[in-house]
């Protein structure tokens, strides 16, 4: 970027310069300190924060610094980061979970009970303001070479009509060969169920049921493989019960087991601060996403079960006034699609995802009308073996329907980065992604912010897969979608890449966590430290500038209505925008978006009416921001959409 200097910093410079010379001739270090002065000395000048901002990195108490995988803001203006175990295993063997609330505003901080692992759940907010947080961690993933025991799923059948059957943790399953595997979990397997015989003779006959158990041998090594299904006996059981009850398995290797999914539910309650446990999911989840449909219900997808295999379609829906779940349409996607909801209340998958399952399945953009589960593939997108961790927004102003991608990997644990990025217009009869302009560098893990006037914020993501190679992009830029170009702004000083997020305040500033680095090295020698500083955004339109005054009025909005609201100076008010909140997992958001509100002047007062769409409109709370005729924002009202 380009920066015009004053005279009384080109004569710092020429210091800083001879300084240099000096520094030559005596040490290395003084020429790294003299330009370490001047760069510090530059970005806090006036003229710079005011044309590309400033970052700050956020005091922190020791005790609240926590591995944040997933961020959240509340209508309470505070931000919920969730750790859990924070992908370390001995905080999920010791059972230390962790949650912290943090106030941007009085920069307080307060630790929040945590009762499951929630690390790698999926989020999203609720109509009345409270955050579902459904799935998490069961188990931690083993790599091949750290596998000692051979175990894998077993499936418990139970040809009982009259009695379910609870077994316990640590049941042992014995093969006909006599090779004892443990249950590394409770299981409980429902009563058969009984039906007419299908001869058509008047008798009654039964159907086993079923429920899945992983299973660990008991013994050491190569012992315990089995490569051949087989009929499990249950250790302990005798007669009746033994017959009815038993194990069905096929291969029970000591190959990578993957992590294991939770079906446990929560709601977080902002005003009383703490975690409500509601309804379990019927399936268990570890990389889901969460979103929330026009009806204000909220549709799980994908994830890891609780055998650490991919869920091959099955998702459920979230009835927040019930707090029950039930069975969703069946389709197939990897973990954390990137869905968006669209204005026709169709949900539109973008192509990004943050993980697990096959190159070849459920990575093709498209339209997915949930009520009907249909899917009709959107084209145009290149490098379509890159959309793995790459971000995902809907562009602001949500009535024009047009999503952005950018850039993304390659599946799994790939090198491979691109710097491209495409757009949609959802509007269109037949829709088709075109190319837009590219970023400066192939970046995975980008974090993309919708900001107040009408842009996009993006900054940190790496090179390469988690980092390696001290790849991480220290840059930041805007997109503005009415000229469809990026402006380069400040540079974070902190890098940032896997489980990182970022999400907009309400006073117009943007807040980064997280960064989990496999290395911390060049040469990848040196185990990587998780990121635990968090640091703020200002963007150049908060600085030199008057904002506009926050608006006063009423809580309450209704869809179609139009609500009037005192505005000192309400004459320089240009627009006006509904902004959801973020809730941000591995640079997935699928929460964010903003609400171009028309509106009407008299005197002091703005009528502001809200678009009666329950698709573009779901219910629940908002920022209002009013920005002037510079894009400069008003620090946001929260308001709630009945």
């Amino acid at each position: 970027m380009r920066f015009r200097p004053s005279p009384r910093t080109r004569k710092v410079a020429v210091g800083a310069i001879a300084l240099s010379a000096v520094g030559a001739m005596n040490a290395p270090a003084v020429i790294g300190y003299a330009s370490h002065k001047y760069h510090e000395y530059k970005i806090n000048q006036p003229s710079y924060k005011a044309r590309y901002g400033h970052w700050d990195v956020v005091n922190v108490p020791e005790r609240f610094r926590i591995n944040s995988i997933h961020a959240a803001l509340l209508h309470t203006g505070k931000v919920l980061m969730i750790a859990g175990s924070g992908n370390d295993q001995k905080n999920f063997d010791a059972g230390t979970f962790q949650s912290v609330l943090w106030d941007p505003v009085r920069n307080t901080f307060k630790e929040i009970d945590t009762p499951k692992d929630m690390f790698c759940a999926g989020h999203a907010q609720l109509p009345d303001g409270k955050l579902l947080v459904a799935g998490g961690t069961r188990r931690y993933e083993k790599l091949k070479g750290d596998v000692t025991r051979a175990g894998g799923l077993m499936v418990v059948k139970n040809e009982d009509p009259d009695e379910p059957r609870t077994l316990r943790k640590g049941t042992v399953f014995r093969s006909p060969k006599g090779v004892e595997y443990r249950a590394q979990f409770p299981v409980v397997v429902p009563r058969a169920k009984k039906q007419p015989a299908a001869d058509g003779s008047g008798r009654t006959g039964v159907t086993a049921s079923q429920a899945r158990v992983y299973v660990e041998a008991v013994r050491h090594g190569k012992a315990g493989v089995t490569n051949t299904a087989a009929q499990y006996d249950i250790k302990g059981l005798k007669g009746a019960d033994a017959r009815n009850h038993y194990g069905l398995a096929a291969k029970l290797g000591l190959d990578k087991k993957d992590f294991q999914g939770l079906r446990d539910a929560y709601e977080f309650d902002p005003v009383a601060e703490r975690y409500l446990h509601v309804d379990p999911m019927s399936e268990a989840r570890w990389y889901p996403t969460l979103v929330t449909l026009k009806s204000g219900k909220v549709l799980a997808v994908s994830g890891l079960d609780d055998m650490g295999e991919i869920i091959p379609g099955k998702n459920e829906i979230y009835d927040p006034k019930t707090r029950t779940w039930s069975a969703g349409p069946h389709r197939y996607f990897p973990t954390y699609p990137a869905l968006f909801l669209t204005g026709d209340g169709k949900l539109f998958y973008s192509g990004s995802n943050a993980g697990y399952g096959p190159a070849e399945k459920g990575r093709v953009p498209g339209i997915w009308n949930v009520g009907k589960n249909t899917f009709t593939p959107v084209p145009g997108l290149s490098e379509t073996d890159r959309t793995e961790t790459s971000a995902s927004v809907l562009l602001p102003p949500a009535q024009k329907q047009q999503v952005m991608l950018l850039g993304g990997g390659g599946v799994g644990e790939s090198p491979r980065s691109t710097g491209r990025t495409a757009l949609v217009d959802l509007t269109e009869k037949h829709p088709r992604y075109h190319a837009g302009p590219p970023l400066s560098e192939g970046t995975r893990y980008l974090n993309a912010v919708l900001t107040p006037d009408d842009k996009v914020f993006t900054s940190g993501g790496s090179r390469d897969y988690r980092g390696k190679g001290a790849s991480d992009n220290h840059k930041a830029q805007i997109f503005d979608p009415r000229t469809r170009a990026f402006t380069r702004v400040a540079d974070p000083a902190v890098g940032r890449n896997y489980h990182s997020e970022a999400l907009l305040l309400p006073d117009g500033r943007i807040a980064v966590f997280g960064s989990d680095p496999l290395f911390s090295d060049r040469a990848n020698s040196r185990d990587g430290e998780f990121e635990k500083r968090i640091e703020v955004y200002t963007p150049p339109y908060l600085y030199e500038r008057s904002r506009p005054a926050t608006a006063h009025g009423p809580v309450e909005l209704e869809r179609g209505g139009t609500t009037r609201f005192t505005v000192a100076g309400a004459k320089k008010v240009k627009t006006a925008r509904l902004m959801r909140p973020s809730a941000v997992t591995h640079v997935t958001d699928v929460e964010q978006r903003s609400i171009a509100l028309d509106f009407t002047r008299r005197g002091g007062r703005l009528s502001v009416k809200v678009p009666g769409s329950h698709s573009l409109v779901p219910r629940g709370w908002y920022m209002l921001f009013l920005t002037d005729s510079r894009g400069t924002p008003s620090r946001a009202t929260w308001v709630h959409v009945k």
